[in-house]
């Protein structure tokens, strides 16, 4: 009998420290029913009520569980920001800006391009002064 109180006194410590682990491990506004303090201070003081009341009434409702892929169970929570390689629309408005200062620049050389060759032809057009050598 001393050997199964001994597992249960050790099952409920565990559990206790589980659902410290998870309520102290939470982002504050995904938190149910009481905040952190109220919760963390149930657990140590109930732990086996306490952790059996976190993990029903107080543990976030989106909690991250991993499935196969690596992703998390319930998706990704579309309030969190995305880094700026993983956000479409900023990838998008990065392309647009760049695709414009791209054709700006093209458009740029291209006028360059046409002044030069206008430039080249002129002087082949021209007759040659005296005193300027010819191009061997």
């Amino acid at each position: 009998m001393v050997r199964l109180y001994a597992l249960l006194a050790i099952g409920q410590l565990i559990l206790a420290v589980f659902a410290l682990i998870s309520c102290l491990s939470a982002e504050d506004d995904e938190i149910r029913a009481l905040p952190r303090f109220a919760w963390v201070l149930i657990i140590l003081f109930f732990p086996l009520i306490g952790s059996i009341a976190w993990f029903v009434a107080g543990r976030p409702v989106s909690a991250e569980r991993p499935v196969a892929g690596g992703r998390p169970a319930g998706g990704r929570d579309s309030r969190a920001p995305l880094a700026p390689d993983d956000d479409p629309e900023f990838l998008r408005s990065l392309d647009n800006e760049r695709s414009k200062r791209d054709r700006e620049l093209l458009d740029r050389w291209e006028q360059d391009l046409r002044r030069r060759e206008d430039e080249l032809r002129r002087r082949d057009s021209e007759p040659p002064r005296e005193g300027d050598k010819p191009d061997v």
